[in-house]
């Protein structure tokens, strides 16, 4: 069982398609717990108002190291241009709006 049980989840109505419910699952599945926070997070909050191309942002995302996308979203390396995206800024900008974890507004 997962230790997220909301990544496992249907949408309210059980209707979520199979290529949604994969990426939710890689994205809380990533291997290091703060990739899986960062992109679980994001797309247990987004994933069912994602449009195709933002899916195949995300699934390309998804392909790069953990180590990699750790160090462009805390701004700790430069992200390459071949990683930036619309989707990319997206999610940068759901968490900077969320504020740092455990944080309540």
């Amino acid at each position: 069982m997962s230790d997220h049980p909301s990544a496992t989840n249907d949408n309210e109505t059980g209707s979520r398609d199979a290529r949604r419910k994969k990426i939710l699952f890689r994205c809380w599945h990533r291997g290091m717990k703060e990739m899986d926070l960062l992109l679980g997070g994001f797309a247990n909050a987004k994933i069912d108002d994602l449009n195709e191309d933002e899916l195949r942002e995300l699934e390309h995302l998804l392909t790069a190291h953990d180590q990699d996308l750790y160090a462009w979203m805390t701004g700790r390396k430069a992200l390459p241009a071949e990683w930036d995206g619309p989707l990319y800024r997206r999610i940068i900008a759901y968490h900077e709006a969320a504020g740092p974890a455990g944080f309540v507004k």
